[in-house]
């Protein structure tokens, strides 16, 4: 078995960033080095005292050290990492501008009042589960060794035991909605018109590049769509149906 060490440098560049960035900022509340409603996501500040770092620092907090926080920690480490190392593997922009494109889609899906939260980080932690459940939809999954199911309907098994349990669903909906829409515009509307909408800009690319994190500095090939045989799409293929 490996060292916690080697295991940490096994990690892949996106989800082992945000996952560090996740802890650090967890342990730093925790020792009181700043107060958790500096960082928060409220837009009264952001527009209005232009306080724009709250539209970022606001994903780093998944909540205090608890089993909860832990369980956040574990999905990016076990379903992000599969992620990154499996449809994303040499495609580390792709897999950052879905995390980008993610953070954007949550932070206008929070404008909305009923969807209001000050901290986005647990939703997009939720994006990536989603996002994953549709790349391996048929994996087996056992939750706390009392039920077996399809990956598939992981999110909405997850969505429900937060709510039996006492926690709020809306940042579980919302990551499955933020995780929907990236998945419909990459996969399911190539799929069924032949055009990719949402593709990766060229300055993620740049960034990557730049930082020397294994991407390629020219966005990944896309073929077209044969649909006598299957289509390819943001580097993965499918088989079509019928």
């Amino acid at each position: 078995m490996s060292s916690p060490a080697e295991f940490y440098n096994s990690l892949p560049p996106i989800c082992k960033a945000y996952g560090t960035a996740c802890l650090l900022a967890t342990a730093a509340f925790e020792l009181k080095l700043y107060n958790i409603m500096h960082i928060a996501l409220i837009y009264e500040y952001v527009f209005k005292h232009f306080q724009v770092w709250r539209l970022i620092t606001n994903f780093f907090f998944l909540g205090k050290f608890s089993i909860n926080f832990g369980i956040r920690l574990l999905m990016i480490a076990r379903y992000g990492v599969q992620l990154e190392k499996g449809p994303f593997e040499r495609r580390t922009a792709d897999f950052l501008w879905m995390m980008i494109f993610g953070a954007l889609s949550l932070l206008v899906l929070s404008a909305i009042p009923i969807f209001q939260s000050g901290f986005l980080g647990v939703s997009l932690v939720f994006m990536l589960l989603y996002v994953w459940s549709r790349e391996f939809p048929n994996a087996q999954i056992n939750i706390y060794g009392l039920v077996r199911l399809k990956a598939f309907y992981l999110p909405w098994a997850m969505l429900a035991l937060d709510a039996i349990f006492g926690s709020s669903p809306i940042p579980d909906l919302l990551g499955i909605i933020a995780g929907h829409l990236y998945y419909f515009l990459t996969v399911l509307h190539p799929l069924a018109t032949g055009k990719v909408i949402l593709k990766t800009p060229m300055w993620v690319h740049k960034l990557v590049a730049r930082w020397r994190i294994g991407a390629p500095t020219q966005p990944s090939s896309r073929a077209q769509p044969d649909r006598s045989t299957g289509v390819s799409f943001s580097g993965r293929s499918y088989r079509l149906s019928g």
